[in-house]
Protein backbone atom coordinates (compact mmCIF):
# COMPACT_ATOMS: atom_id res chain seq x y z
CA UNK A 1 0.00 0.00 0.00
CA UNK A 2 1.27 3.48 -0.86
CA UNK A 3 0.49 5.22 2.41
CA UNK A 4 2.68 8.34 1.96
CA UNK A 5 -0.08 10.51 0.34
CA UNK A 6 -2.36 9.54 3.18
CA UNK A 7 0.24 10.58 5.71
CA UNK A 8 0.71 13.97 4.03
CA UNK A 9 -3.02 14.63 4.32
CA UNK A 10 -2.90 13.45 7.90
CA UNK A 11 -0.05 15.76 8.80
CA UNK A 12 -1.89 18.70 7.25
CA UNK A 13 -5.04 17.90 9.21
CA UNK A 14 -3.09 17.47 12.41
CA UNK A 15 -1.73 21.00 12.30
CA UNK A 16 -5.16 22.53 12.77
CA UNK A 17 -5.04 24.61 15.93
CA UNK A 18 -7.28 23.56 18.81
CA UNK A 19 -8.17 25.37 21.99
CA UNK A 20 -5.87 24.54 24.90
CA UNK A 21 -7.36 22.38 27.63
CA UNK A 22 -8.10 24.17 30.90
CA UNK A 23 -6.95 22.70 34.23
CA UNK A 24 -10.55 21.92 35.13
CA UNK A 25 -11.09 20.11 31.82
CA UNK A 26 -7.88 18.17 32.33
CA UNK A 27 -9.00 17.09 35.81
CA UNK A 28 -12.30 15.83 34.39
CA UNK A 29 -10.52 13.89 31.63
CA UNK A 30 -8.18 12.29 34.20
CA UNK A 31 -10.86 11.58 36.81
CA UNK A 32 -11.69 7.97 35.83
CA UNK A 33 -7.99 7.04 35.70
CA UNK A 34 -7.24 8.53 39.11
CA UNK A 35 -10.24 6.75 40.61
CA UNK A 36 -9.37 3.39 38.98
CA UNK A 37 -6.00 2.94 40.71
CA UNK A 38 -5.48 -0.59 39.30
CA UNK A 39 -4.94 -1.88 35.76
CA UNK A 40 -3.70 -4.97 33.90
CA UNK A 41 -0.66 -4.75 31.62
CA UNK A 42 -0.32 -7.53 29.02
CA UNK A 43 2.98 -8.22 27.22
CA UNK A 44 2.45 -10.81 24.50
CA UNK A 45 3.51 -11.83 21.02
CA UNK A 46 5.26 -14.57 19.02
CA UNK A 47 8.26 -14.42 21.37
CA UNK A 48 6.14 -16.26 23.97
CA UNK A 49 7.01 -19.40 21.97
CA UNK A 50 10.55 -19.11 23.36
CA UNK A 51 9.82 -18.09 26.95
CA UNK A 52 12.25 -15.20 26.47
CA UNK A 53 11.70 -11.48 27.03
CA UNK A 54 9.66 -9.52 24.51
CA UNK A 55 11.88 -7.63 22.01
CA UNK A 56 14.92 -7.52 24.28
CA UNK A 57 15.72 -11.18 23.55
CA UNK A 58 16.26 -10.31 19.87
CA UNK A 59 19.93 -10.08 18.86
CA UNK A 60 19.93 -6.94 16.78
CA UNK A 61 22.66 -6.18 14.24
CA UNK A 62 21.08 -2.82 13.32
CA UNK A 63 23.73 -0.30 14.35
CA UNK A 64 21.04 2.26 15.20
CA UNK A 65 19.29 -0.22 17.53
CA UNK A 66 21.97 -2.58 18.83
CA UNK A 67 20.92 -5.33 21.20
CA UNK A 68 22.71 -8.50 22.32
CA UNK A 69 19.72 -10.73 22.96
CA UNK A 70 20.04 -14.54 22.91
CA UNK A 71 17.79 -15.11 19.84
CA UNK A 72 19.33 -14.38 16.41
CA UNK A 73 17.35 -11.73 14.54
CA UNK A 74 16.56 -14.00 11.58
CA UNK A 75 15.11 -16.57 14.01
CA UNK A 76 13.21 -14.04 16.11
CA UNK A 77 11.70 -12.30 13.09
CA UNK A 78 10.21 -15.56 11.80
CA UNK A 79 8.63 -16.75 15.06
CA UNK A 80 5.32 -15.37 13.82
CA UNK A 81 5.17 -18.18 11.25
CA UNK A 82 4.63 -20.64 14.15
CA UNK A 83 2.47 -18.40 16.35
CA UNK A 84 -0.98 -19.99 16.66
CA UNK A 85 -2.52 -19.17 20.08
CA UNK A 86 -5.74 -21.11 19.55
CA UNK A 87 -6.71 -20.85 23.23
CA UNK A 88 -6.73 -17.05 23.17
CA UNK A 89 -10.02 -15.77 24.52
CA UNK A 90 -10.28 -12.01 24.83
CA UNK A 91 -13.34 -12.26 27.06
CA UNK A 92 -11.38 -14.41 29.54
CA UNK A 93 -8.53 -11.88 29.68
CA UNK A 94 -10.94 -9.04 30.32
CA UNK A 95 -12.94 -10.98 32.89
CA UNK A 96 -9.71 -11.91 34.67
CA UNK A 97 -8.85 -8.22 34.93
CA UNK A 98 -12.35 -7.38 36.12
CA UNK A 99 -12.45 -10.19 38.70
CA UNK A 100 -9.07 -9.01 40.03
CA UNK A 101 -10.54 -5.59 40.70
CA UNK A 102 -8.76 -3.90 37.80
CA UNK A 103 -10.54 -1.09 35.97
CA UNK A 104 -8.48 -0.92 32.77
CA UNK A 105 -6.27 -3.08 30.55
CA UNK A 106 -3.28 -2.11 28.40
CA UNK A 107 -2.05 -4.48 25.65
CA UNK A 108 1.31 -4.37 23.86
CA UNK A 109 -0.29 -3.80 20.46
CA UNK A 110 3.20 -3.05 19.14
CA UNK A 111 6.46 -3.57 21.01
CA UNK A 112 10.00 -2.63 20.00
CA UNK A 113 10.31 -5.69 17.76
CA UNK A 114 7.76 -4.13 15.38
CA UNK A 115 5.24 -7.00 15.39
CA UNK A 116 1.64 -5.78 15.21
CA UNK A 117 -1.18 -7.56 17.03
CA UNK A 118 -3.79 -6.17 14.64
CA UNK A 119 -4.62 -6.45 10.94
CA UNK A 120 -2.54 -3.64 9.49
CA UNK A 121 -2.46 -2.20 6.00
CA UNK A 122 0.83 -0.43 6.80
CA UNK A 123 3.12 -3.37 7.63
CA UNK A 124 2.60 -7.03 6.72
CA UNK A 125 4.51 -8.08 9.86
CA UNK A 126 1.29 -8.53 11.81
CA UNK A 127 -1.03 -11.09 13.40
CA UNK A 128 -2.87 -11.61 10.10
CA UNK A 129 0.24 -13.29 8.66
CA UNK A 130 0.36 -15.93 11.40
CA UNK A 131 -1.43 -19.30 11.36
CA UNK A 132 -3.78 -17.73 13.94
CA UNK A 133 -4.76 -14.83 11.65
CA UNK A 134 -7.38 -13.34 14.01
CA UNK A 135 -7.18 -9.64 14.95
CA UNK A 136 -6.25 -9.69 18.64
CA UNK A 137 -6.79 -5.95 19.09
CA UNK A 138 -10.27 -6.15 17.56
CA UNK A 139 -11.34 -9.04 19.79
CA UNK A 140 -9.93 -7.39 22.91
CA UNK A 141 -11.62 -4.07 22.12
CA UNK A 142 -14.95 -5.85 21.70
CA UNK A 143 -14.54 -7.81 24.95
CA UNK A 144 -13.52 -4.68 26.90
CA UNK A 145 -16.64 -2.84 25.72
CA UNK A 146 -18.87 -5.76 26.69
CA UNK A 147 -17.36 -5.96 30.19
CA UNK A 148 -17.12 -2.17 30.73
CA UNK A 149 -13.35 -2.25 31.14
CA UNK A 150 -11.31 0.70 29.83
CA UNK A 151 -8.84 -0.30 27.10
CA UNK A 152 -5.39 1.04 26.35
CA UNK A 153 -2.70 0.33 23.78
CA UNK A 154 0.99 0.04 24.53
CA UNK A 155 2.62 1.36 21.36
CA UNK A 156 6.35 1.54 20.79
CA UNK A 157 7.24 3.94 18.02
CA UNK A 158 10.32 1.81 17.41
CA UNK A 159 10.83 -1.15 15.07
CA UNK A 160 14.24 -2.67 15.51
CA UNK A 161 14.05 -4.49 12.17
CA UNK A 162 14.02 -1.16 10.31
CA UNK A 163 17.43 0.41 9.52
CA UNK A 164 15.86 3.87 9.81
CA UNK A 165 14.74 3.29 13.39
CA UNK A 166 16.58 5.93 15.43
CA UNK A 167 18.65 7.02 12.43
CA UNK A 168 19.53 10.63 11.72
CA UNK A 169 17.23 10.60 8.68
CA UNK A 170 14.08 8.89 9.80
CA UNK A 171 11.23 10.93 8.26
CA UNK A 172 10.05 7.88 6.32
CA UNK A 173 10.16 5.78 9.47
CA UNK A 174 8.16 8.34 11.49
CA UNK A 175 5.49 8.55 8.81
CA UNK A 176 5.21 4.78 8.85
CA UNK A 177 4.77 4.46 12.61
CA UNK A 178 2.31 7.37 12.61
CA UNK A 179 0.24 5.50 10.02
CA UNK A 180 0.26 2.42 12.28
CA UNK A 181 -0.83 4.56 15.19
CA UNK A 182 -3.65 6.02 13.13
CA UNK A 183 -4.98 2.52 12.50
CA UNK A 184 -4.94 1.70 16.20
CA UNK A 185 -6.76 4.89 17.13
CA UNK A 186 -9.29 4.76 14.27
CA UNK A 187 -10.38 1.14 13.89
CA UNK A 188 -11.11 -0.02 17.45
CA UNK A 189 -13.50 2.49 18.99
CA UNK A 190 -12.80 4.57 22.06
CA UNK A 191 -9.30 4.01 23.48
CA UNK A 192 -8.74 5.21 27.04
CA UNK A 193 -4.93 5.07 27.42
CA UNK A 194 -1.98 5.35 25.05
CA UNK A 195 1.18 3.93 26.57
CA UNK A 196 4.18 5.05 24.48
CA UNK A 197 7.59 3.48 24.99
CA UNK A 198 10.98 4.58 23.73
CA UNK A 199 14.69 4.09 24.21
CA UNK A 200 16.05 6.77 21.89
CA UNK A 201 16.49 10.52 21.68
CA UNK A 202 12.98 11.96 21.91
CA UNK A 203 13.32 14.47 19.07
CA UNK A 204 13.65 11.54 16.67
CA UNK A 205 10.00 10.59 17.01
CA UNK A 206 8.45 13.86 15.76
CA UNK A 207 6.44 14.28 18.98
CA UNK A 208 4.59 17.45 17.92
CA UNK A 209 3.01 15.76 14.89
CA UNK A 210 2.38 12.54 16.78
CA UNK A 211 0.62 14.24 19.70
CA UNK A 212 -1.51 16.28 17.30
CA UNK A 213 -2.54 13.09 15.51
CA UNK A 214 -3.44 11.32 18.75
CA UNK A 215 -5.41 14.24 20.20
CA UNK A 216 -7.36 14.68 16.98
CA UNK A 217 -8.31 11.00 16.70
CA UNK A 218 -8.96 10.35 20.43
CA UNK A 219 -9.49 13.68 22.25
CA UNK A 220 -10.27 12.03 25.62
CA UNK A 221 -7.30 9.66 25.64
CA UNK A 222 -4.75 9.68 28.49
CA UNK A 223 -1.09 9.60 27.39
CA UNK A 224 1.99 8.61 29.37
CA UNK A 225 5.32 10.45 29.33
CA UNK A 226 7.56 8.21 27.22
CA UNK A 227 7.20 9.59 23.70
CA UNK A 228 9.48 12.57 24.19
CA UNK A 229 11.57 11.34 27.09
CA UNK A 230 14.60 9.26 26.23
CA UNK A 231 15.72 7.47 29.40
CA UNK A 232 14.33 5.49 32.30
CA UNK A 233 15.45 8.26 34.67
CA UNK A 234 13.28 10.72 32.77
CA UNK A 235 10.34 8.30 32.54
CA UNK A 236 10.33 7.97 36.33
CA UNK A 237 11.03 11.62 37.09
CA UNK A 238 8.77 12.83 39.87
CA UNK A 239 6.77 15.92 39.05
CA UNK A 240 8.16 16.42 35.57
CA UNK A 241 5.58 16.31 32.81
CA UNK A 242 5.82 18.08 29.48
CA UNK A 243 2.83 19.34 27.48
CA UNK A 244 0.64 16.48 26.20
CA UNK A 245 1.90 14.12 28.93
CA UNK A 246 -0.69 13.06 31.50
CA UNK A 247 1.26 10.79 33.88
CA UNK A 248 4.78 9.59 34.57
CA UNK A 249 5.84 5.97 34.71
CA UNK A 250 8.11 4.53 37.42
CA UNK A 251 9.13 1.07 36.22
CA UNK A 252 9.54 -1.94 38.52
CA UNK A 253 9.45 0.34 41.56
CA UNK A 254 6.82 2.22 43.52
CA UNK A 255 6.54 5.89 42.69
CA UNK A 256 7.16 8.75 45.08
CA UNK A 257 4.59 10.19 47.51
CA UNK A 258 3.18 12.85 45.21
CA UNK A 259 -0.34 14.25 44.84
CA UNK A 260 0.57 16.97 42.35
CA UNK A 261 1.63 14.90 39.35
CA UNK A 262 -0.24 11.72 38.31
CA UNK A 263 1.92 8.59 38.17
CA UNK A 264 1.57 4.91 37.49
CA UNK A 265 3.95 2.17 38.59
CA UNK A 266 4.32 -0.54 35.96
CA UNK A 267 5.51 -3.81 37.47
CA UNK A 268 5.71 -7.45 36.46
CA UNK A 269 3.99 -10.27 38.31
CA UNK A 270 7.12 -12.35 37.58
CA UNK A 271 10.73 -11.48 36.76
CA UNK A 272 10.21 -10.52 33.12
CA UNK A 273 7.46 -8.82 31.11
CA UNK A 274 6.70 -11.69 28.70
CA UNK A 275 5.86 -15.23 29.74
CA UNK A 276 8.71 -17.24 31.22
CA UNK A 277 8.41 -20.95 32.08
CA UNK A 278 8.82 -21.66 35.80
CA UNK A 279 9.18 -17.96 36.51
CA UNK A 280 9.32 -16.75 40.10
CA UNK A 281 6.05 -14.89 40.58
CA UNK A 282 4.82 -12.55 43.26
CA UNK A 283 2.47 -13.81 45.94
CA UNK A 284 -1.01 -12.30 46.41
CA UNK A 285 0.26 -10.51 49.53
CA UNK A 286 3.14 -8.96 47.59
CA UNK A 287 0.80 -7.67 44.88
CA UNK A 288 -1.64 -6.29 47.47
CA UNK A 289 1.20 -4.54 49.32
CA UNK A 290 2.44 -2.96 46.09
CA UNK A 291 -1.08 -1.80 45.21
CA UNK A 292 -1.65 -0.35 48.68
CA UNK A 293 1.71 1.44 48.60
CA UNK A 294 0.92 2.88 45.18
CA UNK A 295 -2.48 4.17 46.27
CA UNK A 296 -0.93 5.45 49.50
CA UNK A 297 1.50 7.52 47.48
CA UNK A 298 -1.27 8.77 45.12
CA UNK A 299 -0.33 6.54 42.20
CA UNK A 300 -1.80 3.73 40.12
CA UNK A 301 -0.51 0.19 39.66
CA UNK A 302 -0.35 -1.34 36.18
CA UNK A 303 0.43 -4.99 36.93
CA UNK A 304 1.85 -7.02 34.06
CA UNK A 305 1.14 -10.60 33.07
CA UNK A 306 2.60 -12.45 30.10
CA UNK A 307 0.18 -14.96 28.55
CA UNK A 308 1.53 -18.27 27.33
CA UNK A 309 2.02 -19.02 23.60
CA UNK A 310 -1.38 -20.76 23.46
CA UNK A 311 -3.09 -17.52 24.52
CA UNK A 312 -3.97 -18.40 28.11
CA UNK A 313 -2.77 -16.64 31.24
CA UNK A 314 -0.61 -19.11 33.17
CA UNK A 315 -2.64 -20.80 35.95
CA UNK A 316 -0.18 -19.74 38.67
CA UNK A 317 -0.50 -16.10 37.62
CA UNK A 318 -4.27 -16.44 37.28
CA UNK A 319 -4.51 -17.81 40.82
CA UNK A 320 -2.55 -14.87 42.23
CA UNK A 321 -4.90 -12.49 40.43
CA UNK A 322 -7.91 -14.42 41.76
CA UNK A 323 -6.68 -14.08 45.34
CA UNK A 324 -6.03 -10.36 44.86
CA UNK A 325 -9.57 -10.05 43.51
CA UNK A 326 -11.00 -11.67 46.65
CA UNK A 327 -9.14 -9.12 48.79
CA UNK A 328 -10.30 -6.25 46.57
CA UNK A 329 -13.96 -7.26 46.88
CA UNK A 330 -13.65 -6.81 50.66
CA UNK A 331 -11.30 -3.85 50.72
CA UNK A 332 -11.75 -1.99 47.42
CA UNK A 333 -13.27 1.06 49.08
CA UNK A 334 -9.84 1.76 50.59
CA UNK A 335 -8.29 1.86 47.08
CA UNK A 336 -10.79 3.12 44.49
CA UNK A 337 -11.35 6.85 44.31
CA UNK A 338 -8.97 7.59 47.17
CA UNK A 339 -6.04 9.97 47.32
CA UNK A 340 -2.74 9.56 49.09
CA UNK A 341 -3.05 9.33 52.85
CA UNK A 342 -1.97 11.90 55.40
CA UNK A 343 0.88 9.64 56.55
CA UNK A 344 3.80 9.09 54.20
CA UNK A 345 4.09 5.37 53.34
CA UNK A 346 6.52 2.97 54.92
CA UNK A 347 6.96 -0.73 54.24
CA UNK A 348 4.83 -1.46 57.30
CA UNK A 349 2.08 1.16 57.00
CA UNK A 350 0.50 3.13 54.20
CA UNK A 351 -2.76 5.10 54.09
CA UNK A 352 -5.39 6.50 51.76
CA UNK A 353 -8.27 8.94 52.28
CA UNK A 354 -11.57 10.05 50.84
CA UNK A 355 -14.04 12.57 52.21
CA UNK A 356 -14.12 12.31 56.02
CA UNK A 357 -12.45 8.89 56.05
CA UNK A 358 -8.88 7.68 56.35
CA UNK A 359 -7.92 4.08 55.57
CA UNK A 360 -4.79 2.77 57.30
CA UNK A 361 -3.23 -0.24 55.56
CA UNK A 362 -1.18 -2.25 58.04
CA UNK A 363 1.12 -4.39 55.91
CA UNK A 364 3.36 -5.68 58.69
CA UNK A 365 2.70 -6.09 62.37
CA UNK A 366 5.15 -6.13 65.22
CA UNK A 367 3.13 -6.70 68.34
CA UNK A 368 -0.53 -5.78 68.73
CA UNK A 369 -0.41 -2.03 68.11
CA UNK A 370 0.66 0.56 65.58
CA UNK A 371 1.61 4.12 66.45
CA UNK A 372 1.07 7.08 64.14
CA UNK A 373 1.46 10.85 64.50
CA UNK A 374 -1.81 12.25 65.85
CA UNK A 375 -4.28 13.98 63.52
CA UNK A 376 -5.57 17.56 63.76
CA UNK A 377 -9.11 16.28 63.17
CA UNK A 378 -11.06 14.50 65.87
CA UNK A 379 -11.66 10.78 65.30
CA UNK A 380 -15.31 9.74 65.60
CA UNK A 381 -14.77 5.99 65.25
CA UNK A 382 -12.23 3.32 64.32
CA UNK A 383 -13.12 -0.05 62.85
CA UNK A 384 -12.15 -2.69 60.33
CA UNK A 385 -13.87 -2.57 56.95
CA UNK A 386 -16.21 -5.35 58.05
CA UNK A 387 -17.54 -3.00 60.74
CA UNK A 388 -15.79 -4.64 63.70
CA UNK A 389 -14.80 -1.90 66.19
CA UNK A 390 -11.20 -1.74 67.33
CA UNK A 391 -9.39 -0.07 70.23
CA UNK A 392 -7.64 3.24 69.69
CA UNK A 393 -6.33 6.13 71.77
CA UNK A 394 -4.58 9.48 71.36
CA UNK A 395 -1.96 10.56 73.82
CA UNK A 396 1.27 12.59 73.68
CA UNK A 397 0.67 13.44 70.00
CA UNK A 398 0.47 9.77 69.11
CA UNK A 399 -2.45 7.80 67.71
CA UNK A 400 -2.32 4.19 68.90
CA UNK A 401 -4.42 1.54 67.20
CA UNK A 402 -4.79 -2.02 68.46
CA UNK A 403 -6.11 -4.92 66.36
CA UNK A 404 -6.21 -8.40 67.89
CA UNK A 405 -4.38 -11.11 65.97
CA UNK A 406 -7.55 -13.01 65.11
CA UNK A 407 -8.99 -9.93 63.36
CA UNK A 408 -6.02 -9.22 61.10
CA UNK A 409 -5.84 -9.92 57.39
CA UNK A 410 -2.55 -11.71 56.57
CA UNK A 411 -2.40 -9.79 53.28
CA UNK A 412 -3.26 -6.26 54.46
CA UNK A 413 -5.33 -5.23 57.47
CA UNK A 414 -7.32 -2.08 56.68
CA UNK A 415 -8.35 0.18 59.57
CA UNK A 416 -11.10 2.70 58.82
CA UNK A 417 -10.96 6.00 60.71
CA UNK A 418 -14.07 8.18 60.52
CA UNK A 419 -13.25 11.83 61.29
CA UNK A 420 -15.36 14.71 62.54
CA UNK A 421 -14.31 16.77 59.52
CA UNK A 422 -12.66 16.47 56.14
CA UNK A 423 -9.67 14.17 55.84
CA UNK A 424 -8.61 15.90 52.63
CA UNK A 425 -7.28 19.07 54.27
CA UNK A 426 -4.79 17.31 56.55
CA UNK A 427 -1.18 18.03 55.57
CA UNK A 428 1.29 15.23 54.93
CA UNK A 429 3.19 13.91 57.92
CA UNK A 430 6.04 11.43 58.18
CA UNK A 431 5.93 8.39 60.44
CA UNK A 432 9.02 8.76 62.65
CA UNK A 433 11.66 6.09 62.38
CA UNK A 434 11.39 3.52 65.14
CA UNK A 435 15.10 2.71 65.15
CA UNK A 436 18.68 3.93 65.35
CA UNK A 437 21.33 2.58 62.95
CA UNK A 438 25.09 2.35 63.48
CA UNK A 439 27.96 0.89 61.48
CA UNK A 440 31.66 0.16 61.84
CA UNK A 441 32.54 2.18 58.74
CA UNK A 442 30.88 4.71 56.41
CA UNK A 443 32.21 5.67 52.99
CA UNK A 444 34.47 8.72 53.45
CA UNK A 445 32.60 9.34 56.71
CA UNK A 446 29.74 10.74 54.58
CA UNK A 447 26.77 9.94 56.81
CA UNK A 448 24.50 12.33 54.90
CA UNK A 449 24.70 10.22 51.74
CA UNK A 450 25.95 6.77 52.80
CA UNK A 451 25.15 6.44 56.50
CA UNK A 452 23.77 3.21 58.03
CA UNK A 453 20.26 4.69 58.30
CA UNK A 454 19.91 4.27 54.52
CA UNK A 455 19.99 0.49 54.83
CA UNK A 456 16.74 0.60 56.85
CA UNK A 457 14.81 3.45 55.17
CA UNK A 458 12.61 1.28 52.88
CA UNK A 459 14.09 3.02 49.85
CA UNK A 460 16.06 0.80 47.47
CA UNK A 461 17.51 3.86 45.75
CA UNK A 462 19.62 4.73 48.82
CA UNK A 463 22.42 2.70 50.45
CA UNK A 464 24.89 2.27 53.25
CA UNK A 465 28.41 2.14 51.86
CA UNK A 466 31.87 1.49 53.27
CA UNK A 467 35.28 2.66 52.16
CA UNK A 468 36.98 0.95 49.24
CA UNK A 469 39.16 -1.93 50.37
CA UNK A 470 37.14 -2.71 53.49
CA UNK A 471 36.95 -6.49 53.90
CA UNK A 472 35.12 -6.72 57.25
CA UNK A 473 32.36 -4.51 58.59
CA UNK A 474 29.13 -4.51 60.57
CA UNK A 475 25.88 -2.60 60.51
CA UNK A 476 23.40 -2.68 63.40
CA UNK A 477 19.87 -1.49 64.11
CA UNK A 478 18.37 -0.72 67.52
CA UNK A 479 14.58 -0.45 67.72
CA UNK A 480 12.70 1.64 70.26
CA UNK A 481 10.92 -1.46 71.48
CA UNK A 482 11.82 -5.17 71.23
CA UNK A 483 10.37 -6.82 68.15
CA UNK A 484 9.88 -10.38 67.02
CA UNK A 485 11.29 -11.33 63.61
CA UNK A 486 11.65 -14.57 61.66
CA UNK A 487 12.79 -13.37 58.22
CA UNK A 488 15.37 -11.03 56.78
CA UNK A 489 15.58 -9.56 53.27
CA UNK A 490 18.92 -8.05 52.24
CA UNK A 491 19.83 -6.31 48.99
CA UNK A 492 23.44 -5.59 48.04
CA UNK A 493 23.97 -2.52 45.86
CA UNK A 494 26.92 -4.31 44.21
CA UNK A 495 26.01 -8.01 44.38
CA UNK A 496 28.37 -10.62 45.75
CA UNK A 497 30.94 -8.35 47.32
CA UNK A 498 29.94 -10.00 50.58
CA UNK A 499 31.40 -13.53 50.71
CA UNK A 500 30.69 -14.53 54.32
CA UNK A 501 28.44 -13.04 56.99
CA UNK A 502 26.31 -13.70 60.07
CA UNK A 503 23.02 -12.23 61.24
CA UNK A 504 23.00 -11.59 64.98
CA UNK A 505 20.86 -10.23 67.82
CA UNK A 506 21.97 -8.76 71.14
CA UNK A 507 21.17 -10.70 74.29
CA UNK A 508 22.12 -8.65 77.36
CA UNK A 509 25.61 -7.45 76.35
CA UNK A 510 26.54 -10.22 73.93
CA UNK A 511 25.81 -10.79 70.24
CA UNK A 512 24.16 -14.12 69.47
CA UNK A 513 24.28 -15.56 65.95
CA UNK A 514 20.93 -16.39 64.31
CA UNK A 515 22.48 -17.90 61.18
CA UNK A 516 25.55 -17.65 58.96
CA UNK A 517 25.78 -17.37 55.19
CA UNK A 518 28.05 -16.81 52.23
CA UNK A 519 27.07 -14.51 49.36
CA UNK A 520 24.14 -12.10 49.61
CA UNK A 521 23.52 -10.81 46.09
CA UNK A 522 20.73 -8.51 44.91
CA UNK A 523 17.78 -10.27 46.55
CA UNK A 524 18.73 -12.35 49.57
CA UNK A 525 15.91 -13.79 51.72
CA UNK A 526 16.25 -16.13 54.71
CA UNK A 527 13.66 -17.38 57.18
CA UNK A 528 14.61 -18.60 60.65
CA UNK A 529 13.10 -19.47 64.03
CA UNK A 530 11.45 -16.41 65.58
CA UNK A 531 13.71 -14.17 67.66
CA UNK A 532 12.59 -11.33 69.94
CA UNK A 533 15.19 -8.61 70.53
CA UNK A 534 15.73 -4.88 70.42
CA UNK A 535 19.05 -4.91 68.52
CA UNK A 536 20.12 -6.81 65.40
CA UNK A 537 23.37 -6.79 63.43
CA UNK A 538 24.64 -7.88 60.02
CA UNK A 539 28.24 -8.86 60.68
CA UNK A 540 30.23 -9.09 57.44
CA UNK A 541 33.15 -11.43 58.01
CA UNK A 542 34.61 -11.42 54.50
CA UNK A 543 34.14 -9.18 51.46
CA UNK A 544 36.00 -8.70 48.20
CA UNK A 545 35.99 -4.92 48.74
CA UNK A 546 33.87 -2.26 50.46
CA UNK A 547 30.42 -3.75 51.21
CA UNK A 548 27.44 -1.59 50.32
CA UNK A 549 23.82 -2.45 51.18
CA UNK A 550 20.63 -0.98 49.73
CA UNK A 551 18.20 -2.49 52.21
CA UNK A 552 18.04 -4.74 55.26
CA UNK A 553 14.50 -5.60 56.25
CA UNK A 554 13.71 -7.62 59.36
CA UNK A 555 10.13 -8.85 59.62
CA UNK A 556 7.71 -11.32 61.11
CA UNK A 557 6.11 -13.49 58.41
Amino acid sequence: MNWQPLILLLLLASTVLTRAETPAEHAVRMAWWREARFGLFVHWGPVSLTGQELSWSRANSNTNCPNAGPIPADVYDHLYQRFNPTNFNAREWVRTAKDTGMKYLVLTAKHCDGFLLWHSQVDAYNIGATPFQRDVCAELADAARRENIKLGWYFSEMDWRDPDCRSAHNDRFNQKYQAELRELLTNYGSIAVLWFDSDGRPAMWDPATTYALVRRLQPRIIINNRLDMGSSEEWSHQGRLLPNQDFYTPEQRIGAYDDNTPWETCMTIGTQWAWKPDDQIKSPAEVIHILAECAGGDGNLLLDVGPRPDGRIEPRQAEVLRQVGIWMKRNGESIYGTRRGPWMPTKAITSTRQGDTIYVHVLRWNGDTIELPALPQAIKSASLLNGRPIQWSEQNDLLTVRVPADARDPNDTVVKLELAGSAMTISARAIPASYEATASNVYQNDHADYGPVFAFDNDDQTRWATDEGIKQAWIAVKYKQPRTVNQVDISEAYPNRVQRFELQYRLDHDWQTIFTGTTLGKDFTQSFSAVTAQEFRLNILEATTGPTINEIELMLR
